[in-house]
């Protein structure tokens, strides 16, 4: 773990790397201003010859010539008027350049109020490596970071509550980088039991000899196809007097070839993924408990693989999940809505006051947002309400999305109380709406991680391939039920 500690003024810090901030017009930050009065012209021409202007997203590398007592000084660039997501991408930018050293002093998070937390997260998140697989591994070698100017007991709480997010997401990140090979279901029924046993969580795990009798129609026939044991995984934390109750509902689908409805190769290469919504409510629990936050929440991940074969659900094939609505299958690759309803509708028995599912659903909520922004719907302005003022406050990007019910006849069957899938427009809304049947009257918001859930490219704070994006809504979303 990278330790954090408090420090002084900049004037007084000893660090590999000084990493300041400079608003846009090259304004100086707090100890950007210092760096400048020390190195006066030189800086001044340096900038000047690589056109650094502090706008957002700009990373200047500044080689000190032992003027001072770092090796070098990293200018970030935040822009005008900087809110905390980009402080914390500023942070994750320089967090990248910073890699290869052991110590780094700071002042990010002296340019807004009760931003360590923030800044933190980006730094410690950017570190993050997925090398298991790679014969040259090139893990991040830094050790500390200082932040200056800051008392000890705010830049532990700011470390506390950093460290514990930034685990929760690396955690979700590994489980969704991982080979399909490597995490058959069993494997993150391993994990769940881990998490459970380190963090005090309760945990309960159904087996394929109690899907039957738990009604798990869904599961049982998307799970049919494959040789590898399904399972339906319960964390429970349940601190005493507890000021709300959370369920949480997470898509685990290890591997998704679609089924009979086979995907085209080029379709199957990024679907070790599909699990992206199990990994984020497993990772979500873990920092729950660590946080020892002060709600009940229950977290229900369904995972299987979703193979052809001789046993394989058929097209026209009619499921019961676990409410007892039927559903007949006209498409094996619309597989997650189907373990998702026996997940929402387990969850949904219990009464909570809010229930959040998070899945990769639908390749139509990309096409609509793109590859950065997830879905969100619900049946409540309330529900939708609250999930969107945790995004914004974890500084993760979700759009609201129309859950009309004109739209419900699209998903009308001739032989059943619905099908899985409706026409080719609106994709996501038919999901949507699918999954709305198995929640009853308890207020529900579904986010649609399909995009972000894999991460294009290496950016800020952020690692090509898995993201663990959702993580910090949810946890953001238990913290502001319990305040």
């Amino acid at each position: 773990m990278i330790e954090v500690k408090a420090g002084g003024p900049v004037g007084e810090a000893s660090a590999d790397v000084l990493v300041v901030p400079v608003l846009g017009g090259r304004n100086w930050g707090p100890g950007a201003d210092w760096v400048a009065d020390q190195l006066g012209d030189y800086l001044t021409t340096y900038l000047d010859e690589i056109d650094f202007q502090g706008k957002a997203g700009s990373v200047a590398s500044v080689p000190v010539r032992d003027r001072l007592d770092f090796k070098k000084v990293l200018l970030v660039g935040l822009g005008e008027n900087p809110d905390e997501e980009q402080l914390r991408q500023g942070a994750g930018s320089a967090g990248k350049k910073v890699a290869r050293d052991a110590s780094i002093a700071t002042t990010l998070h002296m340019v807004g109020d009760d931003s360590a937390a923030a800044v933190l997260e980006g730094l410690l998140l950017s570190q993050y490596r997925f090398d298991k697989y790679r014969t040259e591994k090139k893990p991040s070698k830094l050790e500390q970071i200082t932040l200056l100017d800051l008392g000890d007991e705010a830049a532990a709480a700011a470390a506390h509550r950093a460290q514990i997010v930034a685990e929760a997401v690396n955690l979700a990140r590994d489980l969704i980088n991982e080979p399909p090979s490597a995490k058959p279901p069993s494997a993150l029924v391993e994990m769940a039991h881990r998490v459970a046993g380190e963090t005090g969580l309760d945990i309960r795990v159904y087996d394929p000899d109690h899907f039957e009798e738990e009604g798990f129609g869904g599961l049982i026939g998307v799970a049919a196809g494959s040789h590898e044991p399904a399972a339906m995984i319960v964390l429970r934390h349940d601190p005493p007097d507890p000021k709300g109750f959370i369920g949480l509902v997470g898509k685990g689908i290890v591997f998704d070839s679609g089924g009979l409805s086979l995907k085209p190769p080029a379709g199957m290469e990024s679907m070790k993924t599909d699990m992206s919504g199990a990994a984020v409510v497993i990772a979500t629990m873990q920092a729950v408990a660590a946080l020892g936050l002060p709600v009940k929440v229950v977290g229900v991940t369904p995972v299987t693989e979703n193979m052809p074969g001789g046993g394989a659900q058929r097209p026209g094939d009619v499921l019961t999940p676990r409410n007892g609505k039927t559903v007949e299958v006209l498409n094996t690759d619309a597989e997650g809505r189907l373990v998702l309803a026996d997940g929402l509708s387990l969850v949904a028995e219990e009464e909570p006051d809010l229930i959040v599912d998070a899945a990769t659903l639908t390749g139509a909520c990309p096409v609509a947002l793109g590859e950065k922004i997830a879905g969100l719907w619900g049946n409540t302005d309330e529900a939708i309400h609250k999930v969107e003022a945790a995004a914004k406050s974890a500084g993760e990007d979700v759009w609201h999305m129309p859950l009309p019910d004109f739209y419900r006849k699209n998903i009308d069957s001739d032989i059943a109380d619905m099908k899985n899938t409706g026409p080719r427009y609106g994709g996501s809304i038919n999901a949507a709406l699918f999954l709305k049947e198995f929640v009853g009257d308890v207020p529900w918001a579904h986010l649609d991680i399909a995009g972000p859930a894999r991460w294009p490219d290496d950016e800020h704070y952020q690692v090509k391939g898995g993201s663990g994006f959702g993580v910090r809504t949810l946890i953001r979303l238990v913290e502001l039920a319990g305040e």
